[in-house]
């Protein structure tokens, strides 16, 4: 009982503290239509999300202004009222109960998403554009209503949390956006991969995969907005400050690969995580990739699988925005070095059957 009450005296300061960060931004949460929504208006809300196409004529080249002002409008304008705020939860079997409440993911789900949204909050409030602040601060919001839906969740079937980390300010909002944002790209790119095999082997149900595809949608808008705002950010720099920035992102990657090293030394055989709970926000991908464990399938055909979603899931956005590249790159290249390997291993599969 004792745990219960820290467990929830934890997420209301949390609460607490995001809704005051907001406050301070002057963000009013989005209100809903005061009717149920029709399917059909939900239907359209979701397309109206997942495609964008700017009115601009011409390039947009980052760092313009154009650039900026068309970034932010996407991310507006592909706002989605409805979906993921309006969830019916499905009833679910006892042995897809079991299933779903035994997976070692939804402490890191929960967790990873409060920290990203007042990690995102602090940012937004040192930014002096309005409109980029204006998005930023959008962005936080939503990533407070992935961590609602996921809270939601736990509590609709009876999963339990570990207590939610303490959160401390930041006291290099940029820093903090930067690693947030970036562990963001690569999480989502293997979420992407993952959620759909998850799909295709019926490891989940069709009615949980229906309910949480707006939120991986929305991840990918999520990045897609970060790589845009780090690559303006980046082109309106002078060459000195530029060189500094390059550092930053350079020292980014190498703390999360560290963080993602010590990860995986800290599970065990079972894929719990045994690691510092303040490394939560890059555990994700890890800790959900040993949930799909089950799924006989292939390391590189998991790659392709992850590459493919990820294509199909920016398509429907203006080409002349940029995507996250470093994580598809990798592992294209990860794909053709280790192509010959796949060759030797057919070939010594059809030597042992034969």
């Amino acid at each position: 009982m004792l745990q219960e009450v820290e467990i929830l005296k934890s997420m209301i300061d949390h609460d607490d503290l995001f809704s005051t960060q907001m406050r301070a931004l002057g963000f009013s949460r989005p209100e809903l239509p005061a009717d149920p929504p029709s399917p059909a208006a939900m239907a359209a809300a979701d397309r109206v999300s997942r495609y964008w196409t700017s009115t601009h004529v011409g390039a947009l080249r980052p760092g313009s202004e154009a650039h900026k002002r068309e970034v932010c409008r996407m991310f507006h304008e592909t706002f989605n009222p409805y979906r993921p705020s309006i969830i019916s939860w499905p009833k679910l079997s006892p042995e897809i109960l079991q299933r779903v409440t035994s997976l070692p993911i939804w402490d890191v789900a929960v967790h990873t998403e409060s920290r990203a949204r007042l990690r995102f909050a602090a940012y937004a409030s040192s930014v002096d554009d309005p409109e980029v602040r204006a998005a930023v601060t959008l962005n936080a919001w939503e990533e407070s209503r992935h961590k609602e839906v996921l809270a939601n969740l736990v509590q609709a079937y009876g999963i339990e949390l570990a207590s939610e980390p303490p959160f401390e300010r930041p006291r290099d909002p940029q820093w903090a956006f930067l690693v947030t944002g970036y562990c963001e790209c690569i999480d989502s790119f293997f979420a992407f991969g993952l959620f759909e095999l998850a799909r295709r082997s019926g490891f989940f149900p069709a009615e949980l995969v229906e309910t949480f595809e707006p939120v991986i949608q929305e991840e990918c808008r999520h990045i897609l907005l970060f790589a845009n705002l780090v690559a303006w950010q980046r082109a309106n720099l002078p060459w000195w400050r530029r060189l500094y920035f390059e550092l930053r992102v350079a020292a980014v990657w190498a703390v999360i690969a560290w963080e993602r090293i010590v990860l995986a030394r800290s599970m065990d055989a079972k894929g719990d995580n045994k690691g510092d709970k303040a490394r939560l926000d890059s555990t994700f991908t890890a800790s959900s990739a040993n949930a799909i464990s089950p799924v006989e399938i292939d390391v590189r055909d998991l790659m392709a699988l992850c590459l493919k979603e990820n294509d199909r899931r920016f398509a429907g956005y203006d080409p002349r925005l940029l995507r996250p590249t470093t994580v598809p790159r990798l592992v294209r290249f990860a794909l053709l070095v280790t192509k010959p390997w796949k060759r030797k291993k057919a070939s010594a599969s059809v030597q042992a059957q034969n």
